[in-house]
């Protein structure tokens, strides 16, 4: 091959990283949007834990991954991916661990028909077993 060939096909191969790069980053943002948005609308801290944890390991490591792709093989790709590392292992396990210590603690899982725990408490371990008797029973009165 002749040396403007391989500088063609260099430069097709870089600006193809570049652009799968800013996919990436642009993904990443997404889920950490939606993520964002979970964390609002869910009933209770189960599921917003999932939507914590969702944003945690597909959002940064989207983006985590479209930085790397867009900096190419370097000293900072390196970092970024101890720092991907990091996220897929620590994120997770802090995950169970906090629903577990919330299910040690007698949070239970929101079932449908129960309050949200944000109508019947604003801070504290959520509505008891009564509570959500009660709410249950009014539920099923009213429909």
């Amino acid at each position: 091959m002749d040396a403007l060939a391989e500088g063609s096909i260099a430069a097709t191969i870089a600006t193809a990283a570049e652009v799968l790069g800013w996919i990436c980053v642009i993904a990443g943002a997404f889920f950490c949007l939606v993520g964002g948005i979970g964390l609002l609308r869910m009933p209770d801290m189960f599921t917003r834990m999932h939507a914590a944890g969702v944003t945690d390991t597909m959002g940064a490591g989207l983006i985590l991954a479209g930085l790397a792709l867009h900096e190419g093989f370097t000293l900072i790709t390196v970092k970024l991916g101890f720092i991907l590392l990091f996220i897929v292992f620590s994120s997770p396990t802090a995950t169970h661990a906090l629903s577990q210590a919330a299910l040690a603690g007698g949070l239970t899982p929101w079932r449908k028909g129960e309050p949200r725990d944000s109508e019947v408490y604003s801070t504290g371990p959520g509505p008891s077993k009564e509570e959500k008797a009660t709410a249950r029973e009014e539920a099923s009165s009213k429909g």
